[in-house]
């Protein structure tokens, strides 16, 4: 299906970081997220979109490869430590090909505004090694967002050249987005422009006492103040970067309106995996968080917007996920799609799709210094199957209990085998 329009539209793919379904506006959050909330009015809130993984780096890989993470050179499958010496060494290889390599091949300008996590190690890992032509943002998991710094040491990269700048994380890459937005109008190419935050994760601060790093929230004074009718400190914490950075990706679409980008724009927001209850986020209704394959780990916000293609306050029940962006760009642009695991979203986005059955696959990996074993998950239509460490596998019927209450396993052992055997 060619792109509806004679021109390749912009890009804009907004990537929060452990972000829940129970932390955004319209998924019925008491966090208020005003323009994410109009975003949804203005494109379409899916409902059953899942992330490539529960854990950061593998999801991160999922998406951009449109591979499941287990088939990655170095099995990707846990988040890459920023100060392991082993992590050093892996990372996306040479020939793991990216969407955004292929859009750059295509004719789009490509830039990356945030987090990477896809290596550190060597510059074979390095975002400009695949395909993005600028790069401006941290390589590890997570940052200290006043000092910019992984605990006291430097990790802000402008391309493959360390920069110090001055200010608050979430703002300083909405400053950087805004900035490439602006230089775009004067390119004769489309734009690609990945905006990955690190919020509403928790920060890498120093403690110098005991000279080590620590995980830490760290919101804005000013953000703590909008969210004072949370109760809980820890929740209030999360919800007021969440607020921040909505503040922040409305500054970016203003700005998008104001360069009369916007009907030839595609936005996608999308978080990387569920959120973690240890540090304010929240999965409600769904049972797990991140790190767990239940659906709490996996199922994720995610909203579209095009004007005057993507139909406006709509919906979508269909199940989508991640790993489907590589096709669905392949589509829009005309790049070839080969080796993806995943299936267009175009004709879903366009209004034109009927409910498809899929099937999709979920491993993670063991993590010794997390304290995280492996998990292995399937969904095949409306049956879910889980292998959780230690434990006898599940099996769960999302189409009559999407909150995975009950296991069904001992009623259903064929279809329990059967997906088991998918993820074999």
């Amino acid at each position: 299906m060619a792109a509806p329009n004679h021109r390749l539209p912009n890009i804009i793919l907004i990537f929060s970081d452990d972000q829940g379904m129970h932390d955004v506006g319209c998924y019925g959050s008491e966090i208020m997220t005003p323009r994410l909330d109009q975003l949804a009015k203005d494109g379409m809130r899916f409902t059953q979109f899942y992330a490539a993984s529960s854990i950061c780096t593998p999801s991160r890989y999922g998406l951009m490869t449109g591979r499941y993470p287990h088939r990655s050179k170095d099995q990707l499958l846990g988040a890459l430590m920023f100060l392991a010496d082993e992590d050093k060494q892996r990372g996306i290889h040479p020939g793991e090909t990216t969407y955004v390599s292929q859009l750059n091949e295509t004719g789009y300008q490509t830039a990356l505004v945030g987090k990477w996590h896809l290596g550190h190690g060597t510059e074979a890992f390095w975002p400009t090694r695949h395909g993005f032509e600028t790069f401006f943002g941290h390589t590890g998991g997570c940052i200290d967002f006043f000092t910019l710094n992984y605990g006291n040491r430097p990790d802000w990269y402008r391309n493959s050249e360390l920069e110090k700048p001055d200010g608050y994380a979430t703002d300083v890459i909405t400053d950087e987005a805004i900035k490439i937005l602006r230089q775009s109008k004067t390119a004769d190419r489309p734009l690609y422009l990945h905006v990955a935050y690190n919020a509403p994760h928790f920060g890498k601060g120093w403690n110098a006492a005991k000279q080590t790093t620590e995980n830490v929230m760290q919101p804005k004074q000013e953000d703590i103040a909008q969210v004072a009718h949370i109760s809980a400190p820890l929740r209030r914490a999360f919800a007021a970067k969440v607020v921040g950075m909505d503040k922040g990706i409305g500054k970016l679409l203003d700005v998008v309106d104001e360069l009369e980008m916007r009907e030839n724009t595609l936005v996608i927001f999308m978080t990387d995996h569920g959120g973690d209850p240890d540090y304010g986020g929240s999965n409600t209704p769904f049972r797990g968080r991140k790190a767990t394959l239940f659906e709490g780990g996996i199922r994720v916000p995610c909203i579209a917007r095009w004007p005057q293609q993507i139909p406006a306050n709509s919906v979508s029940p269909q199940v989508a996920c991640a790993i489907d962006l590589y096709a669905t760009f392949s589509e829009l642009a005309g790049y070839e799609n080969k080796g993806s695991d995943g299936i267009s979203m175009l004709p879903i986005l366009l209004g034109k799709s009927s409910p498809l059955p899929r099937t999709l696959i979920w491993k993670t990996g063991s993590h010794q210094s997390l304290g995280r074993q492996s998990w292995q998950a399937v969904r095949d239509g409306e049956w879910k199957w889980v292998s959780q460490p230690g434990k006898q596998s599940m099996l769960f019927d999302l189409g009559n209990d999407p909150h995975e209450t009950s296991d069904v396993a001992d009623s259903n052992p064929n279809v329990a085998r059967r997906l088991q055997a998918l993820s074999e």
